[in-house]
Parts: structure tokens; sequence; C-alpha cells
């Protein structure tokens, strides 16, 4: 079975054997033992409410319970830019005109941008490449906005997402070969480490203050701005499916998109419901509805994936899925369809 849960100290080693797959481009899952130590604890003490708004962060861990094995990671920071400055590029456009010599031109611009301070974050998206067949991928992800939906006090009013930009088979990223090359004086790779493990003071006292004209730039990198890695792409379609969009913001060192969605207007936050648990062992078949089922226990958050009857706001599930999730008969879970509902 797989399964959602908070992290746990237990997980280190797994998540450690995670970072070294997850390559340039995941900065917030470095191969580093103190980093990544370091994160569980402050996911562990924000479950706790031990921590100021500012330094928050819920890390779920994706658990193959046969294996009892930890096979990928997502996390949400909850308010970015809060304790350091939260960079970003935001695209925009500055206007060159003479009407003596009837010239008018529009040149696309890169400016530094701390727009998103304060925002809620979704982030550490990472699934283990063994494990990326069925419907993983989507548990893992859209899990979080389930748990938004379920304590939205705990969250700010608007959530972005950080997409990986484009980086060939070699690692080489086109945007930083073309901008961050000429200001930091170091590889993509060192410079993506050292902002992941926390060392992003460089960053503020590096970076450019004044815009970027996007014509400069060498021809692959003005491509890429806004697009993500190839394999980002299947998370960039699911997050776009719950409704966050981009808006003009790329990270300044791949040039990926940032998405972004008020909270609110979120299909999970919308749209899912609280339902009464019914037990039923009858076997139910793949081709029933699959559901995002969670148990709203916020110390013990259990949360999965089920083909289930829903009916009269009552869910069947057998009594090893009831196990898992920690209810019982006429227990309350909240639910949501794995997949938006196309309207008629």
């Amino acid at each position: 079975m797989m399964i959602i849960r908070p992290i746990a100290r237990r997980d280190l080693a797994d998540l450690l054997t995670l970072a070294s797959k997850s390559g340039i481009g995941l900065t917030s899952l470095p191969q580093n033992e103190a980093t990544l130590s370091a994160r569980i604890e402050r996911a562990l003490k924000t479950w706790q409410g031990e921590l100021p708004k500012s330094e928050q962060c819920y890390l779920f861990a994706l658990e193959d319970t046969e294996r009892q094995q930890v096979v990928g990671v997502s996390a949400i920071e909850v308010a970015v830019g809060l304790s350091e400055p939260w960079y970003s590029f935001r695209v925009g456009t500055q206007v060159h005109a003479s009407k003596q010599l009837n010239v008018y031109k529009s040149v696309p611009t890169l400016f530094l941008s701390n727009d998103h301070t304060g925002h809620s974050e979704l982030c550490t998206l990472f699934l283990d490449p063994d494990y990326r067949h069925g419907e993983n991928g989507k548990l893992l992800s859209k899990v979080r906005f389930l748990f938004i939906s379920a304590f939205r006090e705990h969250f700010s009013r608007k959530v972005i997402a950080e997409m990986r930009g484009f980086s060939d088979e070699h690692g080489r990223s086109p945007f930083w070969e073309s901008v961050g090359r000429h200001f930091f004086s170091i590889e993509f790779a060192k410079a993506d480490y050292l902002s992941g493990t926390g060392q992003k003071a460089f960053i503020a006292e590096l970076m450019p203050k004044h815009p970027l004209y996007v014509d400069f730039l060498a021809e692959d990198a003005q491509k890429v701005i806004g697009e993500v890695h190839p394999q980002t792409a299947p998370a960039r379609k699911l997050l776009e499916s719950e409704g966050l969009r981009y808006q003009g913001y790329v990270d300044i060192f791949d040039g990926g998109p940032t998405l972004e969605a008020e909270i609110d207007e979120i299909r999970a936050v919308k749209s899912s419901k609280l339902v009464k648990v019914v037990l039923d062992n009858a076997v139910v078949g793949s081709d029933a509805p699959a559901y995002l089922v969670a148990n709203d226990n916020y110390p013990h958050y259990r949360a999965l994936l089920v083909h289930a009857e829903l009916y009269d706001d009552r869910l069947r599930i057998n009594a090893e899925t009831a196990a898992a999730l920690g209810v019982e008969q006429g227990s309350q879970v909240r639910v949501i369809t794995l997949i938006a509902q196309e309207k008629a």
C-alpha cells in the first residue's frame, strides 16, 4: 500500500537515497545529511506548533508500506521570504519610443523581485524513478492541496510553486550560462547546491539590481525562460489542473516558471468534502472512481488513494484501508476526486 504521512526522523536514510537520485535543479532536496536532518526537525517542530510562521514547513513522505520505505516526498513552506529574502525574476516590458524617428519598440526585461514574500510554497516534490507509474505522482503532489483544505488557517492567501527549469542531459542550464555565470563565476550545480543548503546571501550580494534586457541573452537562454525541465512537464500539467497558473515570474538560476494561485480558488479547497466511512470488504474494481482520502487528523495525518464508491456522503472502504487511515465505521474523512471533473 502507498500511504502519505508526516516525515519522521527514521526517514533520514531514505531521504538521502532520494536526494542522490534527484540530480541538479531540485534545490530543496540536496544530498547533504545535516541539511536534510535539519529539514526533518523543522517539519516535526512545525507539526508540534513550536516555530514561528516564517520557519514553518510541512514535509510529507510517500511510504511503500510493504517495503517500509519512503519512496517520495513533497512539502509546503508556510510563508516564504519572511526570515530571508525570496528572489525571483519578474518578466516585464520596457518601451523605447521616439516620435522624431518614428520608432516604437517593446523590449522584454527581467527584474529582480521579492513579490512573493509571505506566500505559501509547494516545494520539494520528488518521486523515486522506480515508482513513477500508476497514480503515485498524482497522490504525492495533490495531497498537499487536500491538507491545505483541511487546515486552511495555517496558510497564506496565495500559494506558489517554483518549477524546475530546463537543463540538458549533462546538467547544463542555458539560462544560467547566459545570466548567472556572469554574476557568480561558479558552476550552475554549485550555485544550485549552495542555495539548497540555505547559503543564499550571495544571491543578494551578487545579482544585478537593474533590469536585464532579454534580447541581450543568448538565443537558447531566451527560449527556455518560463519553460520546465522535460521531466517536470507532467508536474506542471498536474498543478495547472488544480488551478495554478504562470504569471510571469521565473527562477533566477534556471529560468523555470513560478506557478501561483489564490488558495481559496484551488480545486481541493473549493471542492473537497467531509464524508462518513462505511466499512465494506467487498472487492471494488479499478474502474471505480479514484479518490484522494485523508483522515484530517492533524498530528497523525494520513492520506491515500482509493478506488471506491461514494454516495449520499458515505464512502465505502475496506478494513485495511480504514486501518491505514486510522479511522473506523462512521468516522469522517475528507475526499476529492483524483482528477478534476470536466464541466458539461
